[in-house]
């Protein structure tokens, strides 16, 4: 990661309000030339500052309403070999490694009961997982942001 000024987070909390701005658009709202937005945003997408697109498409609209989180117990020492082997399930959208009692926590994402049923199967069934433990998310009562960090990025720039 690189290190962030506070042209940068402007720039970033100016994405976040309008995610379809033009460079030049960018330029003005900011007072910046186009070069230097052009510049900035390259440099930012090279570190990886910018999550990928696919995390702003909403699953229930491509068919998968529920969302469930699965805390899944494995063998430590095969780790890498089964989470290869998850990545191949595509209802998994994210999976984190965790302290404390479970290993992973995953967030699927499934059609209804019998689908989550058969996704939570074809997990057990991946070698050298021993057990999961599953709870169907019943709202999204804070969606994911980075707005509020931005905002405070922005107070203590100054």
């Amino acid at each position: 990661m690189i290190t962030v000024d506070s042209t940068d987070i402007r720039l970033m909390r100016a994405l976040s309000d309008d995610p379809r701005s033009t460079f030049v658009a960018l330029a003005n709202r900011l007072g910046l030339s186009r070069n230097t937005i052009q510049a900035r945003m390259s440099r930012l997408a090279e570190s990886n500052t910018f999550l990928s697109f696919d995390r702003r498409v909403n699953p229930a609209a491509i068919g998968y309403p529920l969302t469930a989180f699965i805390d899944v117990h494995l063998q430590q020492k095969r780790l890498a070999e089964i989470v290869a082997k998850l990545a191949l399930i595509p209802e998994i959208v994210e999976a984190h490694g965790m302290s404390g009692d479970a290993d992973l926590q995953i967030r699927v994402v499934c059609t209804d009961a019998d689908d989550l049923f058969r996704i939570d199967g074809t997990i057990l069934a991946v070698d050298g997982v021993e057990r999961t433990a599953t709870s169907l998310a019943m709202s999204e009562l804070i969606p994911y942001r980075v707005q509020p960090l931005l905002d405070r990025g922005l107070d203590s720039a100054g």
